[in-house]
């Protein structure tokens, strides 16, 4: 018999392994709610129609679709199937597809609930997202979002908040980062600058790839775009400018003085500088010019985050996006958020040892009977434990105390309370330290204060 698998890309978790995705869940959550915003959750899948469009060509080609229920080639013809036309046939076959990020099903749950929001509308959510690409290290084909976004609002604060609330999180964790930023706006500026205005996608697509495959390769694909050679060698120098974020500004501000749109995001930057010399983020923060962001929707600030001392990609990433309701037939909407990679982080924090000894949440106290009349005698003390907010639980089998301490060992429980007839005669329990070996008797009425005051 084969032995069963799941999909590349795919990964089950250990309750060990829960335990700390929840402690990343919790630290991420915790901070947006600080921050006022309130969670909301949308489905696993989308019509098609909402998600096809929104993150260009190669987002396009990462979507999952769904197959329509019951025969769905049922209408399909013979001509239809030999043309092999994978676009047309898709279209015919399916629907629905899985949801490629958070964002784009987020634009369409304002337009569709307009009317029982308030703006400015700030949510979060932190649910799993799917995306075909190739697996690797760092990239998985089902991985978690958390996402933090406010909508219906211009002000560059907004921007700002979110640095907080990257710099926040970050701080909890332990991690060193490095945040990056850099603007839409400046980028079709440059594009003005080189001479190709209207190729502001193809070049953000190419130099987004800078950090993965290096400029000979970025080169590479403008020409294959064909980006003018002329073009091309106007553009490396800007991308490669170094020094401070102030005298990157005054560079660029020199290179895109013709170009209102690229000094207008100029301005935006700037003004977000100035807001975070007034309250300083712990994390680095930092103007980055190669940093493009290949999602088709953000048109002013774009944000993303790095570790400093592990070997991952971006481990959140966000940015401005106007209009983005535009497309669900509600105009004029301005919004700005951050994503959380979860499954990154986790294995950034695991490379580093970085979660905490207590992120487990092991059991606290086994109970060990010695037979039927001993597990009877527990049951209420088990319930006493449990109203008192005690993680408890009981062997459930009548087995020797030795099988009962090895199960307690091997799940990380620091405490046994043993049963035996003397424990039942005295209304009491043998509680055994599982850490120190130190075992004492204790009475019934005693031993939630002590496994209080002893646990941690």
């Amino acid at each position: 018999m084969q032995k069963p698998s799941i999909p590349k890309g795919t990964r089950d978790f250990l309750p060990d392994e829960m335990a700390k995705r929840n402690y990343i869940f919790d630290t991420v959550s915790t901070v947006f709610r600080v921050y006022g915003f309130k969670q909301i959750e949308t489905p696993a899948m989308e019509n098609l129609t909402t998600l096809l469009g929104k993150y260009g060509d190669e987002g396009d080609k990462l979507l999952f679709k769904i197959l329509n229920s019951g025969d769905f080639i049922s209408d399909i013809t013979e001509d239809e199937l030999l043309q092999k036309n994978s676009v047309k046939l898709t279209g015919k076959i399916s629907e629905k597809g899985l949801r490629y990020d958070l964002t784009v099903p987020f634009a369409r749950f304002v337009v569709q609930h307009r009317d029982k929001i308030i703006f400015p509308f700030k949510r979060f959510q932190i649910q799993p997202v799917w995306r075909a690409d190739r697996p690797q290290k760092g990239r998985y084909r089902e991985f978690y979002q958390c996402d933090a976004d406010m909508i219906g609002s211009d002000s560059l604060i907004n921007e700002f908040e979110l640095l907080q609330i990257i710099d926040d999180v970050f701080r909890r964790l332990k991690i060193n980062v490095v945040i990056k930023l850099n603007n839409r706006k400046i980028l079709s500026g440059i594009a003005e600058f080189i001479g190709e205005p209207q190729r502001i996608v193809d070049i953000t697509v190419a130099i987004d790839k800078l950090d993965k495959t290096g400029l000979d390769n970025v080169k590479k694909e403008l020409e294959e775009k064909n980006i003018s050679p002329e073009a091309i060698n106007k553009l490396q120098p800007v991308l490669q400018l170094q020094g401070t974020n102030a005298e990157k500004l005054l560079a660029l501000k020199n290179i895109l003085s013709d170009s209102a749109t690229g000094l207008e995001g100029i301005h935006e930057i700037e003004t977000i500088f100035n807001h975070i010399k007034n309250v300083p983020a712990e994390s680095a923060i930092e103007l980055d010019l190669t940093l493009a962001r290949g999602l088709n929707y953000y048109t002013g600030t774009i944000i993303e985050v790095k570790a400093l001392d592990a070997a991952m990609g971006s481990i959140a990433g966000g940015g401005r996006y106007d209009n983005l309701t535009g497309v669900f037939g509600m105009e004029g909407i301005s919004g700005v958020g951050i994503s959380f990679g979860a499954d990154r982080i986790y294995d950034v924090l695991n490379q580093l040892d970085l979660f905490p000894e207590n992120s487990a949440n092991t059991t606290q106290i086994l109970l060990a009977p010695f037979g039927v009349n001993e597990l009877n005698y527990c049951l209420p003390i088990l319930q006493q434990l449990r109203k008192a907010g005690i993680s408890a639980e009981i062997y459930p089998e009548q087995a020797k105390l030795k099988k009962q301490l090895s199960y307690a060992d091997s799940n990380k429980i620091k405490f046994v309370a043993i049963a035996g007839e003397n424990e039942m005669k005295n209304n009491s329990l043998s509680l055994k330290n599982m850490i120190t070996g130190e075992q004492t008797e204790v009475k019934i009425t005693d031993l939630t204060a002590t496994i209080i005051k002893n646990y941690n």
